[in-house]
């Protein structure tokens, strides 16, 4: 089933040219963050990542819109990625807060239990724990709030249905996810390192000691300004084919798991009588 829905999504991509324009949004965001890292450090870069994050909600939404519809229209993009924009973006700023708070509690037990000694690697461990199978739960609530048109909670409550009903396919769908960013990290790091064969090529003289030691600021002072610029296509192209992949993909996926397994809330039933008035069964 996995693999029917990437090749559903690879055969979508394919014919709506349109859904190509998330990633080369997300690969000028990528590769202008790659950029500003390296000419004015992390301090700037971070709270750009935030900015470009909330850019991208307004693409996501908008391809979910134009698979929904089977529009390839760019129309369809902003204008309805605008108007899914706050119902795609709110309940992950509720899983958000929630983490959050879930850390601030585990710190807080730390604190108590181990006297004011906190050991912040066995905090972040126990944080994971709890972290990891909330996001996958909870993955689908922005594909639920836009194909199932539903709120915040709603679609929350909806990511787990479909998720808790279909566990084994959804941890496939996780695992070629990740196969296809290896693929396409590997790829285009072939094709970087050949680019940058001969600044590189005094990598291949290191002994063990100095290759353990390496640090990635010794790598990009060894590809000075040109190996930056070679990396930030890199980059750029990356992104390009890589997101509306994966974007596709997890609209393709979730509308088959709603229409083959996982149906939607249930919503009320009953029926009105002759004067208008509701009775629910």
């Amino acid at each position: 089933m996995v693999f029917k829905e990437l090749q559903e999504a690879v055969r979508v991509t394919g014919r709506t040219p349109v859904l190509f324009i998330p990633g080369i949004v997300a690969g000028l965001l990528g590769a202008l963050v790659w950029v500003l890292y390296n000419l004015y450090g992390s301090f700037f870069t971070t709270r750009l990542v935030i900015i470009f994050a909330l850019v991208m909600v307004l693409f996501i939404a908008g391809t979910f819109c134009i698979i929904k519809k089977n529009d390839g229209g760019a129309g369809t993009l902003v204008t309805d990625g605008a108007r899914y924009y706050f119902r795609v973006l709110l309940p992950w700023l509720v899983i958000f807060f929630i983490l959050m708070l879930v850390f601030f509690v585990v710190m807080t037990l730390m604190m108590i239990f181990s006297g004011g000694v906190v050991d912040y690697a066995t905090a972040g461990v126990c944080a994971l724990f709890f972290m990891i199978p909330t996001v996958v739960m909870v993955f689908f609530c922005d594909t639920a709030a836009v194909f199932s048109d539903l709120r915040v909670f709603a679609s929350l409550r909806q990511s787990i249905l479909v998720v808790s009903r279909n566990t084994w396919k959804v941890m496939g769908f996780f695992v070629t996810c990740c196969l296809l960013a290896f693929v396409n990290f590997f790829v285009f790091a072939v094709i970087w390192e050949a680019l940058l064969f001969n600044k590189l090529e005094p990598l291949t003289r290191f002994n063990e000691t100095q290759l353990a030691t390496f640090t990635p600021d010794q790598l990009v002072s060894m590809i000075g300004p040109d190996g930056m610029w070679v990396t930030a296509v890199m980059i750029f192209f990356g992104f390009v084919f890589l997101v509306p992949l994966l974007i596709t993909y997890k609209a393709t996926f979730y509308q088959s798991l709603t229409g083959s397994g996982a149906a939607p809330i249930q919503q009320m039933t009953g029926e009105y009588d002759s004067k208008g008035r509701w009775y629910k069964y």
